[in-house]
């Protein structure tokens, strides 16, 4: 399903949205440094010839949208389902799907297409929101989609999904957070206390596209040379690396990789600086015998899960390899 990029810009949201819980109206602050708008252009003046994917709920699927999943005071936490409408007897698997934006900018509805299509494929996905750095900085973006799993798999007869079946899928800051999921599952330290408390946060499967796993890597660490352009990492955790080297530690996911970690494919472009961190850590992986599959797409741009024809190649790696991962036949 393809569609023109200017057909699809009616998807953005303002820079500022207000969530609503019980009657109070709260201004959340949004950086739209990362939008559709803005990133069409910049692909099709190298790229003349990709197309935007649609976000369009596809024929057999079924659409949820803005279901709050976790209330912090009055912030209410918003997810989007999809599933297959077609009934099945045996639950489904889940498939959590996180933006990216450099932990600061992005909206989940720019995934909706990832989303949608994994939907027609026999997945119950859900789009999730998180908080990002200009209004809350690590590590509660974490809280929040560690919560998300939690509620998930609390309801999860609700919406027939298989409570041990859970992937996360992201992409550039949300392939990160995704590995981050994978790598932390249960481990108290980044639970939080948001939301529904009473069920599991691990998942079984990562799909991670284009997110690093180590931040002390000089391809993102050594971005905070120039004091008039600091990094994502920066605003995020804080501080720059030379100031709070710890805390940029502490958020990489390569330094959770244990037999425990859940088996983790990488979807790549051909921009090596984000690709921090991943050699070392299939490398890792291999001595712990968790399995992961790695595809670098030639000849692409950092956001070409949101184009095609890059968007249909990468949605073939990620269905094969969800299905082998999770053992869902349909």
């Amino acid at each position: 399903m393809k569609m023109k990029s200017s057909s699809f810009l009616v998807m953005l949201i303002p820079a500022i949205v207000f969530g609503q819980t019980e009657g109070t109206r709260q201004e959340i602050p949004r950086d739209t440094s990362f939008t559709i708008s803005n990133t069409v252009p910049k692909v099709l003046k190298e790229y003349p010839t990709v197309t935007l994917v649609a976000a369009a709920v596809p024929p057999g699927v079924k659409a949820m949208e803005n279901i709050v999943y976790a209330t912090d005071g009055a912030r209410a936490l918003h997810l989007d389902l999809f599933m297959p409408e077609e009934k099945s007897s045996t639950p489904r698997p889940c498939v959590l799907i996180i933006h990216g934006g450099g932990w600061r900018s992005g909206n989940r509805q720019m995934e909706w297409p990832m989303a949608q299509h994994l939907a027609v494929k026999g997945y119950v996905t859900a789009a999730v929101e998180y908080r990002l750095s200009v209004e809350a900085m690590y590590p509660t973006g974490i809280y929040d989609l560690k919560a998300a799993i939690r509620w998930l798999r609390a309801h999860a007869s609700s919406y027939n999904i298989d409570p041990e079946k859970f992937a996360a899928y992201g992409c550039s800051a949300g392939g990160e957070l995704a590995a981050f999921l994978g790598t932390t599952g249960d481990m108290k330290k980044f639970e939080g206390t948001v939301g529904e408390t009473g069920s599991s946060s691990r998942i079984q499967a990562v799909v991670d596209i284009d997110g690093i796993l180590d931040f002390s890597d000089p391809a993102e660490s050594g971005k905070d040379t120039d004091p008039a352009k600091p990094s994502a990492g920066k605003a995020w955790f804080g501080g720059s690396f030379k100031e709070k080297p710890e805390r940029w530690k502490e958020a990489s996911p390569i330094h959770y990789l244990s037999k425990k970690t859940a088996p983790i494919l990488f979807v790549n472009s051909s921009q090596p600086r984000f690709h921090a961190g991943r050699d070392e850590g299939i490398g890792i992986l291999k001595q712990f015998g968790v399995y992961t599959e790695v595809h670098t797409i030639a000849n692409t741009p950092h956001p070409f899960w949101l184009f095609h024809p890059w968007f249909d190649e990468a949605l073939g790696y990620i269905v094969s390899f969800l299905d082998k991962t999770l053992a869902h036949g349909r």
